[in-house]
């Protein structure tokens, strides 16, 4: 399988290409930078110039990770609208690719996140859960609603709503254990919201899951089957860092520090992976402690 992959040099992206390659498949990523890569081959998009549908002409899937992060950086206005604007432009550019070419893909995986839920310390939500009406969700609304364009074009379309995506050098996870490292760590917030995760290589396998199955269709909880509550999370973390777990972080703190962004750590959805189950997808990581020590060996 030829796949060409938005934002195949990320966190997420990188490991999605190391696994295509192992499973026998070729990685074709598109970037908007002037460089040149045979392995993997580079094609330009999103710049002056750029034809990328003339060097696509035999992809059978494309996979769109592309955004700038949510974690980098407070949310002034200004980076919201990045936050926005940066998914809603590779995603549309993808669709007019894929509008563009005669022979279509089979098939368009695009991320998305679990941000569409409501917050909730009770509710557990499935694909088919409501959305909220915050600033995630309206964002997670546009961009599922831009990358489903590609349903008219007859391609199967996937919609990959990411939980906290756990890795060792990138993502959350190096935040989260920085004040354990410090001997400061503790329970954030309450404690009683959920923390929905997901290890960075079941997150790639999923995405190869939906590529390769014709049945994972529409939206797909991408966490592992196990979230815990932040208290417990944070507790998890220090016994696998053998460090303590009792320096309690107010919300109040959160909120002077981070604004209208410290609703990543002080709220919460608990989202069931309902489809990947009822799919057959096995998770290599379903429990964070075994996740957490797998990321932090030999540290």
């Amino acid at each position: 399988m030829r796949v060409a992959i938005a934002g195949g040099t990320g966190f997420l992206g990188s490991v999605l290409v190391r696994l295509l390659k192992e499973n026998g498949h070729e990685a074709i990523i598109l970037t908007r930078r002037s460089e040149a890569s045979d392995n993997p081959r580079m094609v330009g998009y999103l710049s002056e110039g750029a034809r990328p549908e003339r060097e696509l002409k035999d992809i059978d899937a494309f996979v769109n990770l592309a955004g700038t992060s949510i974690n980098a950086g407070r949310w002034t206005e200004q980076r919201k609208q990045d936050i926005l604007t940066s998914r809603i432009t590779a995603t549309d550019e993808i669709v007019r690719i894929i509008r563009s070419m005669k022979k279509k893909p089979d098939v368009l995986v695009n991320a998305s996140a679990i941000g569409l839920y409501p917050t909730s310390e009770t509710a557990i939500y499935n694909e088919e859960g409501d959305s909220g009406n915050d600033f995630l969700a309206d964002v997670v609304k546009t961009w599922e609603h831009r990358a489903a364009e590609a349903g008219k074009e007859g391609v199967r379309t996937v919609f990959m709503r990411f939980g906290v995506i756990l890795g060792k050098n990138d993502g959350a996870l190096p935040l989260i254990t920085l004040p354990y490292r410090l001997y400061a760590g503790g329970t954030v917030g309450t404690g009683r919201q959920w923390v929905s995760w997901i290890h960075v290589l079941d997150a790639a396998r999923a995405i190869l899951f939906a590529l390769e199955n014709d049945s994972v269709r529409g939206p797909v909880n991408t966490v592992a089957p196990n979230p815990l509550r932040m208290k417990e999370f944070g507790r998890t973390v220090g016994r696998v860092l053998g460090r303590p777990h009792f320096l309690p972080v107010p919300s109040f703190a959160l909120k002077v520090a981070l604004g209208e962004k410290s609703k990543l750590v002080l709220e919460g959805q608990r989202v069931a992976p309902s489809k990947l189950g009822s799919l057959g997808f096995r998770f290599l990581y379903p429990d964070a402690e075994e996740a957490l020590r797998e990321i932090l060996k030999n540290e």
